[in-house]
């Protein structure tokens, strides 16, 4: 027996700003969306030019958001957009 599809429903309540452009159009953007009906959450993810497709992403709460944002802070102390040409560290095992 087949599963019926069940039909996602979404309205991006505030658009923050795109982090990326990726091939083919599609963005990589910091939204607040809320899903489902349910309470809006930080949101960052990829998006079809038309916004009616989207690739997996992860959502955070404010409270999310404030510790993802310490931890970048910590990491990235500079406030200068310099960080592009930045070469990533290497990752420590």
């Amino acid at each position: 027996m087949a599963e019926a599809k069940t039909e996602i429903r979404f309205s991006v309540i505030q658009h923050f700003g795109v982090i990326a452009q990726e091939p083919g159009g599609w963005t990589k953007e910091l939204n607040l969306v809320s899903w489902n009906d349910r309470d809006a959450k930080y949101d960052i993810r990829s998006w079809a030019p038309d916004k009616k497709k989207m690739r997996r992403g992860i959502t955070l709460t404010g409270v999310e958001c404030a510790m993802l944002r310490t931890l970048l802070n910590t990491r990235f102390p500079q406030t200068s957009l310099a960080l592009q040409s930045e070469t990533p560290p290497a990752v420590q095992s």
